[in-house]
């Protein structure tokens, strides 16, 4: 632990001994003390101008006792001994342990190389970064914005970075810190043309200093958000049926995560909730299909360089060649799985326990090109952006509203599509892919998966064809 971080959360290694201690005192098996300071700033852009400024700071400190299969957890919002001393004897109590299972063996993730990599090291701090040169960016966004179109009638921009430090130890003797930023820019962009006005959104987002924001990533994010706005005024719904849909490389990945990854959660499979509860080691989609989340993905917005539960990052196959590889672990399920922890112990905050959660998930290349599987269907939809979607994460049943897209006949995109829905069942529709790309995009947008508690996250996928998904209306 460096003098760093223990100034910081105004502690010391002595101190931190004394609360795992007492976390432990009534018998628990495994205690850790995940320290937390965040520090998010926020500007925001209407009526082109920047006019509305804000800072946080998030501070404390949560303390979490596991007996057998039962887990106890408290936080305090300072990090004064005695306030943490208090925090850990409530979470060492709240457990009924007499009735927990026999003695949980949580295992240690100790390793030569630990700290050793670091995923996002910002080469330009934000805390470092001015509020005139985030301005700037913002203004630059705006107008690039308005010359692109004359139809363009307003632009709401929004810049937002953090930085969060972290200190962790456990009763095993393992420790770690990290630093980790996180900058996102967003965009919304209203059009009217005539009596009409449509409206798109779009964002990047990644874990990097001021360094991600530069002239042609502005110009992008423009283009984008224009192109996608005027885009709708020539679109409309598809008739509803079943059909074949190809989605885009990239903002298909939603549907992966969403409708797929959840399911590979292990603790949905540990509780019996996930359709995939039983199916490790059995081939749940056709061979060269991989799947996989990804912690090590350098400036992704998903990456950790350790978890919050002091695991280092890794690249887990879900799915490999076709066949169900690893769930995703934090260290409660990978001790009831027997198997090591994947790095993927994930809380929103100091205030929530880790749970397994994603972190960058996509589908790996396949060996077609884009061309060849939209040549490939007769009848169908070529979706490129969903807007937002519902799914029932055990069955997998899944709505997401589709916000642009074409009509494919014939093997050519033919009319412009939008407003509809693309319903369907997760596990089935990984069934049921019979091609996928070798153009796989990673969408650097932001992200957020909520469970409960909120994360940021990365999604990503090729050009893939699902066979028999049902096409709705808006309703």
């Amino acid at each position: 632990m460096t003098d760093y971080f223990i100034k910081l959360f105004n502690t010391s290694k002595e101190d931190i001994d004394k609360v795992i201690t007492a976390a432990l005192s009534s018998g628990g098996d495994f205690a850790d003390i995940f320290f937390e300071h965040t520090a998010v700033n926020s500007l925001v852009l209407r009526d082109c101008q920047v006019n509305a400024v804000s800072s946080d700071i998030d501070y404390g400190v949560g303390i979490r006792v596991v007996k057998g299969d039962k887990t106890g957890y408290a936080y305090s919002e300072t990090t004064e001994l005695n306030d943490m001393l208090r925090a850990a004897r409530f979470a060492a109590s709240i457990g009924n342990w007499h009735s927990a299972t026999d003695k949980v063996h949580l295992p240690s993730t100790a390793t030569p190389d630990r700290g050793s990599h670091n995923f996002y090291p910002a080469l330009q701090p934000w805390s470092e970064t001015s509020v005139a040169l985030k301005k700037n960016a913002l203004m630059l966004l705006n107008e690039r914005t308005f010359s692109l179109d004359s139809r363009v009638i307003k632009l709401i921009g929004y810049l937002t970075d953090q930085e969060t430090h972290i200190l962790y130890a456990n009763s095993l003797g393992e420790s770690f810190e990290d630093f980790r930023p996180l900058g996102s820019l967003r965009a919304t962009v209203i059009m009217q043309d005539g009596e009409r006005t449509e409206n798109f959104h779009a964002s990047k987002s990644f874990r990097q200093g001021f360094e991600f924001i530069n002239n042609a990533l502005v110009e992008n994010l423009a283009e984008e958000t224009v192109k996608g706005c005027s885009f709708l005024f020539n679109a409309s719904q598809p008739s509803p049926g079943q059909t074949s849909v190809v989605l885009a490389a990239g903002g298909g990945g939603i549907l992966l995560h969403e409708a797929i990854g959840h399911a590979f959660e292990a603790d949905f499979n540990r509780k019996n909730v996930s359709i995939f509860s039983e199916k490790m080691g059995h081939r749940i989609c056709r061979p060269g299909i991989n799947i996989v989340d990804d912690g090590t993905l350098p400036g992704n917005r998903g990456s950790l360089n350790i978890d919050d539960e002091g695991v280092p990052a890794e690249k887990t196959y879900m799915v490999k060649d076709g066949v169900l590889n690893s769930y995703l672990h934090d260290r409660i399920s990978a001790s009831f799985y027997g198997v090591s922890p994947t790095g993927n112990g994930r809380r929103e905050s100091f205030r929530y326990m880790p749970i397994p959660r994603m972190r960058a998930t996509y589908m790996e290349n396949g060996d077609m090109d884009e061309e060849s599987i939209i040549r490939s269907v007769r009848k169908g939809i070529y979706v490129d952006s969903f807007s937002n979607g519902q799914v029932q994460i055990g069955a997998g049943d899944f709505t997401f509203f589709v916000k642009s897209g074409y009509l494919i006949e014939d093997g050519h995109l033919t009319r412009p599509v939008k407003d509809c829905n693309i319903i369907g069942n997760g596990p089935q529709a990984l069934a049921d892919m019979s091609a996928v790309a070798d153009n796989l995009k990673m969408e650097n947008s932001t992200w957020t998966c909520g469970k409960g508690q909120h994360v940021p996250v990365c999604c990503g996928m090729p050009t893939v064809l699902i066979n028999n998904l049902n096409v709705g209306g808006i309703n």
